[in-house]
């Protein structure tokens, strides 16, 4: 039985799963990190496809049963919290494929997207919500779109409906590809800096930009709007407003 606790909610619909497996546009050269294989009917869908298939599974049971569900098969299962594993250890250019559990989607996301290996490819099916939030556009942005946009391209794939799943969630589902850029939109040595002014900007993000500004970097409202202006940004603008472009000009006008 799937383990509440953990999140567990078992796909079975063959045809979603061979759309998850045809999103990752899987070769014979690639590797791929499966997150929570559970049952392994996605797993059976990227052995198909990949030259070797790691699954980081944290339910000990599962982990112990699924090489058996694969004998002869280039998989790798690794019972360890994935929050907790090394990407380092995965050749460059690795993909990501998982139907992930929904309470640690933001999680894994900044944890693949901030890694020194990062994956090329991301594959996840979770909450319609968080997917969304993933490929956000200006007007509806947040601390997490923000964050993973600055390293990724983000589209959205197909819904999946509740009863698709057991137990059946309370929402539906949603796949979601993250496309490693080669190079992340704020250089490495910004990032520290961009990333204090985004956060401040969202402390209080139902304010105009003046006063979370203002209140997230310890200035006043006047010093708080000088600076706005002179990026050319409006202060009546809320931080869901902008873009990573207008927050990286942001950042350069904030030295």
């Amino acid at each position: 039985m799937p383990n509440k606790s953990l999140g567990q909610h078992w796909l079975q619909d063959c045809q979603v799963l061979s759309l998850i497996a045809e999103e990752a546009a899987i070769t014979e050269q690639d590797t791929i990190l499966e997150i929570g294989p559970g049952l392994g009917t996605l797993t059976s869908e990227l052995l198909k496809r990949a030259k070797a298939v790691i699954a980081v599974e944290y339910d000990s049971e599962l982990a112990r049963k699924l090489p058996g569900q694969f004998p002869g098969k280039n998989l790798t299962v690794i019972h360890q919290d994935i929050l907790q594993f090394d990407l380092n250890q995965l050749p460059k250019g690795y993909k990501v494929v998982a139907n992930v559990p929904y309470y640690i989607t933001s999680s894994i996301v900044e944890k693949l997207m901030t890694a020194p290996n990062r994956p090329s490819l991301t594959v996840l099916l979770g909450q319609k919500e968080v997917a969304c939030r993933l490929a956000a556009k200006p007007g509806d942005m947040s601390v997490l779109a923000v964050a993973t946009q600055v390293f990724a391209d983000v589209s959205l794939s197909e819904v999946v409906r509740r009863e698709l799943f057991f137990p059946e969630p309370k929402v539906d589902s949603q796949v979601v590809i993250l496309e490693t850029l080669k190079q992340p939109r704020v250089e490495a040595e910004d990032q520290k800096r961009f990333f204090r002014i985004v956060k401040a900007g969202f402390r209080e993000k139902r304010k105009k930009l003046r006063n979370s500004i203002a209140a997230g970097l310890a200035i006043s409202a006047p010093e708080a709007e000088k600076l706005l202006e002179r990026t050319g940004i409006d202060a009546n603008n809320r931080a869901q407003d902008l873009s990573i472009e207008e927050w990286l000009r942001l950042t350069k006008n904030s030295v």
